[in-house]
């Protein structure tokens, strides 16, 4: 064999040598740092559920729903209303476009004050988003009252009443014990009810409101504001039946005695617009309203109107020195949705 073949054979053995190291040790550190980036990867993202979520969804459009007040009329201050200057014949009041969401009027919106039976809009949603107008009502107490002269249809133990012919009597002729036996028949007594009352105005933005009763009989403790009532307006009038009830002038409802006798009351509207003894302005066309009065709260009214371009509108008048001067109010704010 000659020496140049031996080298070359040499040479072959010795690559074929390193081959058999450096094959291994490759693999070796390709397997290794496979096994590195697994952890860091784990430890960056697979360990970490949150990383893992902002990683895949990072920058993504998640949100698709609107914000709070986007539906909202806000004001943070009083706003003025062109040609109206009527304000010591109340304490606050407001007009509020429910198509512009604007303010179009605000004078002390945010003071606590006696809402009297104002507090039965709240009663008639909660009844509205618990109960069927069908359903029939037991009632399971006399339900009266200290002074034994507030408002009331004189429901007696026993009598079965519907839910429908109660939220009449609670909306159109403003009864007192009416709210009693709706609030019972929501929450089982009428604690309950207040509590869902409170939780249903925060739910809703009230947040400068305190209910202690369904009716609005003073009680010091059960306040409310101008904007607080607007708010939870606008959400009874998302129920189209507290509307087909609040825009008449007058009902009759008719009911079983505890001894299945029957019942019949007639009631007139307590809202002077739909009772007819005032006139509303010209191009303004009522929807329906709440009205309410003790001593402490003054007059007391809010509505839902519109106007002759088709807008809608919530006006609120709190605490009228008297109830004349609460309708001349309204109506000088009324003229100026126009």
């Amino acid at each position: 064999m000659s020496k140049p073949y031996k080298k070359k054979r040499r040479r072959r053995k010795q690559r074929h040598s390193v081959s058999r190291i450096l094959i291994p040790v490759i693999c070796l550190i390709v397997v290794l740092s496979g096994a590195v980036g697994g952890v860091w990867y784990y430890k960056e993202y697979g360990g970490d559920p949150v990383r893992t979520y902002e990683t895949a969804t990072y920058n993504s459009n998640l949100y698709q729903g609107s914000l709070f007040a986007d539906d909202l009329c806000v004001a943070a201050d009083d706003v003025a209303l062109t040609g109206f200057d009527d304000e010591d014949s109340l304490h606050a009041a407001g007009l509020f476009n429910l198509n512009d969401k604007t303010v179009e009027y605000g004078y002390k919106l945010y003071d606590k004050l006696y809402p009297a039976s104002t507090t039965k809009i709240m009663t008639a949603l909660l009844t509205l988003e618990n109960l069927n107008l069908s359903q029939v009502v037991t009632i399971k107490h006399d339900i009266t009252f200290p002074d034994g002269a507030a408002v009331a249809i004189h429901l007696k133990k026993g009598d079965k009443i519907t839910v429908e012919a109660l939220l009449n009597a609670l909306i159109i002729m403003s009864a007192n014990d009416a709210a009693v036996a709706l609030g019972e028949a929501v929450a089982g007594s009428e604690a309950n009810f207040v509590k869902m009352m409170n939780k249903r105005a925060k739910e809703l933005g009230a947040t400068n409101t305190h209910f202690a009763n369904p009716n609005g009989l003073h009680l010091s403790d059960h306040y409310s504001t101008a904007y607080d009532l607007y708010l939870i307006f606008k959400e009874v009038a998302k129920h189209n039946e507290f509307f087909n009830i609040a825009g008449r002038s007058s009902s009759r409802i008719e009911y079983l005695g505890s001894k299945g006798e029957q019942k019949i009351y007639d009631m007139a509207s307590t809202n002077q617009y739909i009772a007819g003894t005032y006139t509303i302005p010209s191009q303004v066309y009522m929807i329906g309203g709440k009205t309410g009065t003790t001593t402490q709260a003054g007059s007391c009214l809010i509505l839902l109107t519109k106007n002759k371009d088709g807008e809608e509108f919530i006006s609120v008048v709190l605490k009228g020195v008297t109830k004349s001067a609460l309708y001349h109010t309204m109506t000088d704010i009324l003229s100026k949705e126009n």
